[in-house]
């Protein structure tokens, strides 16, 4: 071994602490960038290649089965531009019911004996196909909480018929919300109701609006113009699946910065610090006839030799870790197999090695320009007079004076005090960004359920009809139906008898068509002040009068309008205007919804009944007790009321909850880290005066107090910085992961941090600084005291 692979090995194994410091940090740096890079790439593109893996459907088209043949249908998927057909497949929409009564939003159920085929591969998640009669497969991208064995009841249709839930399947093209046998088809559909069919079709040109608009053209051509009842793009199921990906960009770009910020930080601490500790060996190493050169390259080296190690051991936690991760990414978008791809292990080795080498090169670079007598001269001395002024100022406070000295202790290395704070600094603002993003993705989902109502009755919030609707689950494929409306009179007598009841609005939904827009808009029409429903406002205000309507951000973008302007809705072929008088937030769907009074749509659909009843019960209300007695009153009615739901948001949210709670675990340690490289710096250059203390009386509690109390004043300052550092990255990242969804997002989605909150968040500074301090701090306590007075 040459003389300076020897070096380097000794200050390797001499220096063990900066040594195990410098492996973490880069060990947790690459952790995290493979998992946040994998995510990144999985979030690129998931939908297009989950879309060619299982052959989706450009074009899902209804058709009235009186008003065409098998065969007719059969025939257009031989037409020009079509390279895959597959159906017709028979299809029914019905609305079941659960636990003896309770009615689920209606399913649009397509007749399929086998998942595979030439287009639109359906992905068993669980269980086997439905076979046989009485079995059904649920979707498994409605979001409910569907257990196999679960038994659906069709009381409305003839026989009354009960499936059971053998399966849940996904379709990547979302073409249907239930598939059964083709044989069990007919026991679904109503007596004198006509039936439907499903077409699904490929085109060799479906890359734009255009190419979709002439092969849909191309294909409905052979039927006659009124066979067809519905269609949908695959432009439109890709729209909603980007704005989810989008989402993701802003979050991983902040969370990627603050990492190589604070890993640059912590290895170029060390580095320095081990320069700095290090003085008198390196005046040594140049007597003996080291050139600067090698001084430099010795000093890199003990920082690669542990960061390599790191780097090893991080590729490993990272794609252990990004297992579970990308598996819920999988099943948010739709398809399967995830995984790392091998250029992004090789990407991030060759960043972290290129980051260290450059960062230690830096430190380093001090110890090589350094003349040979100033480094024998100077050694780990601190310059003369340093920190007293501090030391005599600390001493006259009433306190003890272990505590005394340790808050002293900064002004003597102002420097490596500066790095704590700048390590606790980037700690705190991690921690304050994650709270404020986990509040702010809380409030999002509380605007998107609008579930402030204490109980519900009926099909609450906006109900899927024909052409799809909101919330990508049930109902979303053509043909889906609206449920039947029991008298709404009845339901509103059985509400305001039922003592407890403090107010209520009721709901309806109807579909329309907006001049200069494609596709259909949802319309939910209230009755009632529904103010207090949960709807965010964005800008502008709700509605007051007939004739005024609030819409989500997708809504104005989509038809290039502005609150104040005025739109015109189709209802059932009679023309509504409305003018727009405030933006709400709203995630589901494409956002083509409209919320308005009920009186505005009674010129035009004057049968229009509510379908969902939503109640605010008064203080002190129990909340059971209210729905058992209210439901003895509704179940003639056919309905049934319910308490508040709860939902976590989906994969989404699920997935950036646990990136957040992970990268935010990683950070903090680093910052711990450099706490500790600092503390433990600080004890090897004062051994002799912690064995001076000990000669004198000082007990290893106060050895621990002194040391601990020398790192408040770092975590006080880097917290008091960190926090407004942490609102102001939330303040900045929140808004635009709105915008790459399509959203603006109101103040009460933003501004989520409150005052007792963030002094405690504040005061996590201190924390993190102490926790990185206890270590140093158990080893210096335990330190004998005839070795620290040795140690030169």
């Amino acid at each position: 071994m040459s003389a300076l692979g020897r070096v380097v090995r000794s200050g390797v194994g001499r220096r063990r602490v900066q040594t195990l410091v410098i492996g973490l940090a880069t060990l947790m740096a690459v952790t995290a960038s493979v998992l946040g890079g994998s995510l990144l790439v999985a979030s690129s593109a998931p939908f297009d290649d989950a879309f060619a893996e299982q052959r989706g459907a450009h074009l899902n088209a209804q058709f009235d089965a009186d008003r065409t043949t098998v065969a007719r249908l059969s025939a257009s998927g031989e037409r020009a531009g079509v390279s895959a057909a597959a159906g017709p497949f028979a299809t029914a929409s019905v609305t079941p019911q659960i636990d003896g009564g309770m009615r689920l939003p209606p399913l649009t159920v397509v007749g399929r004996d086998a998942p595979d085929g030439p287009v639109d591969e359906i992905t068993l998640t669980t269980g086997s196909w439905a076979t046989a009669p009485g079995e059904i497969v649920l979707s498994a991208d409605d979001g409910r909480q569907v257990r196999l064995g679960l038994e659906l009841d069709f009381p409305d249709l003839p026989g009354s018929p009960t499936l059971k839930v053998v399966g849940l399947a996904r379709s990547v093209s979302r073409t249907a919300d239930a598939w059964v046998a083709a044989s069990q088809v007919a026991s679904l559909t109503p007596s004198g109701t006509v039936g439907a069919y499903q077409m699904l079709y490929r085109f060799d040109a479906a890359a734009t609006t255009a190419d979709m608009r002439e092969a849909r053209a191309e294909v409905t051509a052979s039927v006659p113009a009124d066979a067809v009842t519905g269609a949908r793009s695959w432009l439109t199921v890709r729209k909603v699946a980007a704005r989810d990906t989008a989402l993701f960009v802003p979050f991983l770009v902040a969370f990627g910065v603050l990492g190589l910020v604070m890993s640059v930080l912590v290895v170029g601490n060390v580095v320095a610090g081990t320069v700095g500790t290090g003085l008198r060996r390196i005046g040594i190493l140049k007597a003996v006839g080291f050139t600067p050169s090698q001084v430099v390259r010795a000093h890199m080296a003990q920082a690669l030799v542990p960061a390599a190690v790191g780097i090893g051991l991080g590729l490993v936690a990272g794609n252990l870790l990004a297992v579970p991760v990308l598996s819920e990414t999988a099943d948010a978008y739709g398809t399967t197999g995830l995984s790392v791809a091998p250029w992004i292990d090789v990407a991030v080795t060759a960043g972290a090695l290129g980051v260290v080498a450059v960062t230690a090169w830096a430190s380093a670079w001090r110890a090589g320009r350094l003349r040979t007598v100033d480094a024998l001269a100077v050694g780990r001395v601190p310059a003369a007079g340093r920190g007293r002024w501090a030391a005599r100022q600390a001493a006259r406070l009433p306190l003890p004076r272990a505590v005394s000295l340790g808050l002293a202790r900064p002004f003597a290395r102002p420097a490596r005090a500066a790095a704590m704070v700048a390590a606790v600094l980037f700690g705190a603002t991690t921690v304050t960004f994650a709270v404020g993003l986990s509040s702010s993705l809380n409030e999002v989902m509380s605007a998107r359920n609008h579930n402030t109502a204490d109980v519900t009755v009926g099909v609450s919030g906006p109900q899927r009809g024909p052409g799809g609707g909101p919330g990508g689950g049930l109902g979303d494929a053509p043909g889906g139906g609206l449920p039947d409306a029991p008298d709404p009179a009845a339901i509103t007598a059985a509400i305001e008898a039922q003592p407890g009841t403090e107010k209520y609005y009721g709901s309806a939904t109807t579909n329309a068509t907006v001049a200069g827009t494609n596709g259909s808009t949802t319309i939910t029409a209230f009755s009632g002040d529904a103010s207090w429903g949960g709807y965010r406002m964005v800008s502008g205000r709700w509605i007051d009068a007939a004739g005024e309507a609030v819409v989500p951000t997708q809504f104005l973008a989509a038809t290039g309008t502005k609150v104040g302007d005025e739109v015109t809705l189709s209802v059932k072929g009679a023309a509504v205007t409305v003018r727009i008088v405030g933006e709400v937030l709203d995630t589901r769907g494409d956002g083509m919804l409209v919320y308005t009074d009920a009186a505005t749509l009674k010129s035009a659909e004057p049968g229009l009944a509510a379908t969902g009843h939503h109640i605010a019960l008064t203080s002190g209300t129990d909340v059971s007790g209210y729905i058992k007695a209210l439901n003895s009153g509704l179940k003639p009615l056919g309905v049934s009321a319910q308490g508040r739901a709860s939902d976590d948001g989906g994969d989404m949210i699920l997935i950036l909850n646990t990136l957040t709670t992970i990268l935010t675990l990683m950070l903090v340690t680093v910052a711990g880290l450099g706490v500790l490289n600092g503390v433990v710096l600080d004890t090897h250059e004062r051994v002799r005066d912690l064995g001076v203390h000990k000669a004198l009386g000082m007990t290893p509690r106060q050895i621990v107090a002194m040391l601990l109390t020398s790192v408040v004043l770092s975590g006080l300052l880097g917290g008091a910085l960190g926090v407004p550092a942490g609102v102001a990255l939330h303040t900045m990242v929140m808004p635009a992961m709105g915008r790459s969804a399509g959203l603006h997002l109101p103040d009460s989605v933003i501004a989520v941090h409150q005052a007792p909150e963030l002094l405690m968040l504040g005061l996590g500074g201190v924390l993190i600084a102490v926790l990185g301090a206890l270590l140093p701090a158990g080893w210096a306590a335990r330190t004998r005291t005839v070795t620290a007075l040795r140690t030169e």
